[in-house]
């Protein structure tokens, strides 16, 4: 059964004080993005939520996948027209009871109605299409407390609309309402979790990932750009720079090999990754660390890598559990990407006993006694390379990643 339309709802955080009418504007503005394919949609704009009639009944089923890219929308129902006839609207009403994937044991009927001209008021509007209901499904059951499908009934002035699916959202703020960020992307799971959940949260954001040539290989490389284009999805494109980590990686382990390495690797990463965001007026990075899951991210390991920086560190990620990132990354379509063979320099030179307990102090003196380490850093941004990757516009090498199609 094909909807009429949609009824879609903005997060109540979107409602209230003075951003209203911004984030109204950024999500509908990716509302109409994600159903660009639809060029005859209609969009009717009411306080705190849209009701979309795509024009071609037959695409209405590929809609709800589209839909659950738009940050900011808390949820959406496929919807059904009736005429403003007493009959009509009992007839869709167990039209749309009856197509339910899987039969209910209770039930209960809310009616609104907008229309004051309509002659049965909402308490006897409920009485007459619930009692039509229950007629045409025996076993059904009213619940007015907790039932298991609620069916509205919205009477409006020119027509009524009714619906039984009440379906989340992917909620949050729209695209680029709170700011932009700077994601430290890497080719695991994590990284791309934290960014989704950056932009959930209305971050715009950029990705930076560092590459090690040729101790890592161009699929390395690929498979985070298809990372990027995953994300894309969420908000069209997503500018990513890549940095040639080689000479800086090689050059700190020729000086040092000891328990501190890890640490003063991913310092220098942090030092990089700052000085590209304040080159494009980046507010913060944001990075997949949780905490306790490897040496790097304990909470000493988190105090003296975040130190390198004074922007903001966001870790979204920060108290998840490995299995509940796992959930995220299979959620948002990242998780078979990450998994592919294909490792990052964060794996090169790791010592046998990386420390899990860094004293700061004692970092920054090997790094004072590193010369070489201000110019590499200053060589490795001026050598950046940015791309932009535009969701759709983008194809992985097909014979690396032809599994995934």
């Amino acid at each position: 059964m094909r909807p009429d339309c949609y009824i879609l709802r903005f997060g109540e955080m979107m409602l209230k004080g003075k951003n209203r009418k911004r984030f109204e504007d950024s999500v509908m503005k990716q509302i109409r993005k994600v159903l660009s394919g639809w060029p005859d949609a209609r969009y009717i704009l009411e306080f705190g939520r849209v009701y979309v009639e795509l024009g071609d009944q037959t695409a209405y089923e590929g809609a709800p996948a589209h839909l659950q890219r738009v940050f900011g929308l808390a949820s959406y129902s496929p919807a059904y027209h009736a005429s403003m006839d007493v009959e009509a609207i009992q007839a869709k009403a167990l039209q749309i009871m009856q197509a339910l994937p899987t039969k209910p044991a209770t039930f209960k009927v809310t009616v609104r109605r907008v229309n004051k001209a309509f002659p049965l008021d909402s308490q006897q509007m409920n009485y007459h299409v619930g009692g039509y209901v229950l007629e045409g499904m025996p076993g059904l059951n009213v619940d007015v407390r907790n039932p298991e499908v609620e069916l509205r009934v919205e009477i409006r002035e020119d027509r009524v609309l009714l619906y039984a699916e009440v379906i989340p959202g992917a909620g949050g703020f729209p695209a680029g309402t709170n700011g932009r960020a700077l994601l430290m992307l890497s080719g695991g799971i994590d990284s791309p979790v934290a960014g989704w959940m950056a932009l959930r949260k209305g971050l715009a954001i950029e990705a930076i990932h560092f590459h090690s040539y040729p101790y890592t290989s161009e699929r390395a490389k690929e498979k985070v750009m298809e990372l990027a284009h995953q994300l894309a999805g969420y908000t069209n494109q997503i500018k990513l720079h890549l940095v040639p980590f080689t000479e800086v990686q090689t050059s700190i382990h020729g000086a040092y090999k000891d328990n501190l390495l890890v640490t003063l690797i991913r310092r220098a990463m942090y030092r990089i990754a700052e000085k590209i965001a304040e080159r494009e007026g980046l507010g913060a990075l944001v990075t997949g660390e949780s905490l306790g899951q490897v040496a790097s991210q304990t909470l000493p390991s988190l105090q003296a890598i975040g130190r390198a920086v004074t922007l903001p560190l966001l870790q979204p990620l920060i108290m998840m559990d490995k299995q509940s990132i796992i959930e995220h990354a299979e959620a948002i379509g990242t998780f078979p990407i990450s998994i592919l063979p294909y490792e990052d320099c964060c794996s090169l030179f790791l010592p046998p006993s990386p420390s899990t307990n860094p004293n700061l102090r004692v970092v920054e003196r090997i790094e004072d006694a590193m010369t070489f380490l201000p110019e590499l850093l200053d060589k490795a941004v001026q050598e950046t390379e940015t791309i932009t990757i535009v969701h759709g516009k983008w194809k992985p090498n097909e014979e690396s990643h032809a599994h995934l199609f």
